[in-house]
């Protein structure tokens, strides 16, 4: 009687990150906040770096890392940042180390930068980073949200919308387009986006394993 055949050793896959960008008012922040709450723990949010002051509302690790900027300057010039910018006289960026190590776990990160900061990214990450850009269905729309949030002065809001004209103009370098038209239906999308990219082959870091193995059986 011919022996049992060893079992295949299960397929493994190299992490990636998500990067959802879009014009303030376009939904990415409850679309992030939805992902995160659906995938988690296999994905999990970047967490920056920031120069800012810390409010009381913020815990240190958990909304950003809070650095001197002496730290922040240093991490920049030895190439420990994937993206940094400067926003009103405060540094922001996202540390490399976390992210490789969770890369190398098999562990998602979704990030929450702009398009520049993923012009950065794609520059250091160029295989493991999946861009995702967030359109409102009609400018005018865009307005609607933006004033039925009551966060924000009249001033604010147009300031608001002329950078989103701005943003909406570099939409042809990213991966993939949503159009927000039904929350429901773009977060579907969203979440169609992330299953495939996990299953693409090259980032199947056991593979060559399990196929070999299963070749070798009788």
């Amino acid at each position: 009687m011919p022996a049992a055949a060893a079992p295949l050793a299960p397929t493994r896959r190299r992490g990636l990150g998500l990067i959802l960008a879009s014009p303030s008012g376009a939904g990415k922040s409850t679309l992030s906040r939805q992902l995160i709450a659906d995938e988690k723990p296999s994905i999990t949010l970047s967490v920056s770096v920031t120069t800012r002051e810390r409010r009381s509302s913020e815990i240190d690790g958990v909304h950003y890392r809070f650095v001197t900027r002496a730290r922040f300057e240093a991490m920049r010039d030895h190439d420990e940042l994937l993206e940094w910018a400067e926003v009103h006289g405060n540094f922001y960026g996202t540390p490399r180390e976390p992210v490789e190590a969770a890369f190398a776990e098999g562990r998602d990160m979704l990030f929450d930068i702009d398009w520049q900061g993923t012009v950065q990214v794609l520059d250091k990450l160029p295989d493991d980073v999946v861009t995702i850009f967030i359109l409102p269905p009609s400018m005018r729309e865009l307005a609607s949200r933006l004033h039925r949030r009551a966060e924000d002065a009249e001033e604010v809001i147009a300031r608001r919308l002329a950078n989103a004209r701005i943003e909406i103009a570099e939409w042809q370098r990213f991966d993939y387009v949503v159009v927000n038209d039904d929350l429901e239906r773009a977060y579907g999308d969203v979440r169609a986006i992330l299953r495939a990219e996990r299953l693409k082959r090259r980032r199947g870091t056991g593979l060559d394993g399990f196929v070999a193995g299963l070749l070798a059986e009788g």
